[in-house]
């Protein structure tokens, strides 16, 4: 059976992004920075870590962004597992996302890239 989570991106929140996108991007190996802003706050992907500045709302409470090939297989999961759903299915910039919270206490969101 293969894996239904394709990566696992550690959230960050942070006070400044540009003074914390160095460290990060030497941590991860240099990599592409993509920027995007999401409600209030500010986002930057650098390598395995989503950095948030601005407003946190849902994301303060979430241990780490799943990017998954198929959401709908992992609401079935969270559907069995009796997982309380924080945020429902909504398109954003890079996807489709959902925010869910597990019955042992634990907050993620789950992310379907586009394409």
């Amino acid at each position: 059976m293969n894996s239904n989570i394709q990566a696992m991106i550690t959230n960050v929140s942070v006070d400044d992004l540009e003074e914390a996108i160095p460290l990060y991007k030497e941590l991860a190996g240099n990599p592409e920075v993509l920027r995007f802003p999401y409600e209030e706050t500010q986002l930057a992907l650098v390598g395995p870590f989503l950095l948030i500045s601005g407003p946190r709302g849902n994301h303060e409470a979430q241990n780490a962004t799943i990017l998954v090939h198929d959401l709908t297989l992992v609401q079935e999961a969270l559907g069995r597992a009796g997982a309380a759903i924080v945020d429902a299915p909504s398109e954003v910039p890079n996807g489709t996302r959902l925010v869910a919270r597990h019955p042992d206490g634990a907050v993620f969101e789950y992310l379907q890239p586009r394409g």
